[in-house]
């Protein structure tokens, strides 16, 4: 009960700091003329979906997550750094990179993209579109890719629960037009909105780009970094089953609605791990000639 309560807790300390950055970035916007960066209703839908998921997430990590972590950390690597804050940096390199690797598989493969859809949805790029998140991601087991390595390399589970919430938070801040280039060297190790601005853009040079959470160094490595000067204007959202509804119910479930519909009308279970718009017919076709959403 202790563990959801701090979970609860947590919740609403950082949900009250969000919403205060969102009620300015408004205002910043509405004093410099540009009143259609934020909806209120959509705003209203992301601060809604943001709710369910993080209540969500809490309750699932504090009954599950922290009661289960152990028993899985038992067959691991068990590793225990001489040094705590070596195993930190460690654990922040560590988290960081599994996101990266998580966050790829949901624009990859169709089951992940059900649970990530919602977050690429919105058509603005504003600080609450960073709450726009599914509740189904915890639910739909999908959240074991990020913990599963974790427990089994050995970390400790309350140290692992702080960083992802760091590296979460982190995110938060990627999510807006008003903050324009950093400094080079900042912009070349770090995940920044620039490059998050890439991430969310749905033209052809823009899809499948610039995965990172806290780090950008990875798309470097993988070679799925685009700089936003040679990303060419950003249009936001997603090229194909763009919602229109901002019922906050609908943007979690429409996309596994219409993923157990191709799944029915084609009769195959393939559609599940296939990249998010195949379907049996385009088997002929190219793999150049997809595209992840």
């Amino acid at each position: 009960m202790n563990d959801i309560l701090h979970a609860l807790g947590f919740i609403l300390i950082a949900g009250s700091f969000f919403l205060v950055l969102i009620a300015l970035e408004r205002s910043y916007w509405r004093r410099h003329q540009r009143p259609q960066a934020y909806d209120l209703r959509e705003t209203l839908a992301n601060i809604t979906t943001g709710l369910l998921y993080k209540v969500t997430d809490g309750i699932v990590v504090a009954i599950f997550v922290t009661h289960f972590y152990d028993r899985i950390a038992a067959h691991g690597l068990h590793y225990h750094p001489a040094q705590r804050w070596l195993g930190m940096i460690v654990l922040f390199f560590a988290v960081d990179f599994i996101f990266y690797g998580v966050h790829t598989f949901f624009h990859k493969v169709r089951y992940g993209w059900c649970v990530h859809a919602v977050h690429h949805s919105s058509e603005r790029m504003n600080l609450s579109t960073a709450l726009r998140q599914n509740f189904l991601f915890d639910l739909s087991g999908l959240a074991i890719l990020w913990w599963l390595p974790l427990a089994l390399i050995g970390f400790d589970k309350m140290s692992v629960v702080v960083m992802i919430e760091l590296n979460l938070f982190y995110q938060f801040f990627l999510h807006t037009e008003v903050v324009g280039r950093l400094p080079a060297w900042y912009e070349f190790i770090f995940n920044t909105p620039s490059h998050h601005r890439v991430h969310h853009g749905r033209n052809p040079d823009q899809l499948d780009t610039n995965f990172g959470g806290v780090l950008i160094i990875w798309d470097r490595l993988f070679g799925t970094f685009v700089d936003e000067s040679a990303a060419g204007r950003i249009d936001y959202g997603i090229t194909f089953r763009q919602p229109r509804s901002l019922n906050p119910l609908r943007l979690d479930l429409d996309e596994f609605f219409s993923m157990w519909a191709d799944a029915w009308r084609y009769k195959t279970l393939r559609v599940l791990w296939h990249r998010p718009n195949w379907v049996p017919q385009q088997a002929g076709k190219k793999s150049t000639e997809w595209v992840s959403r």
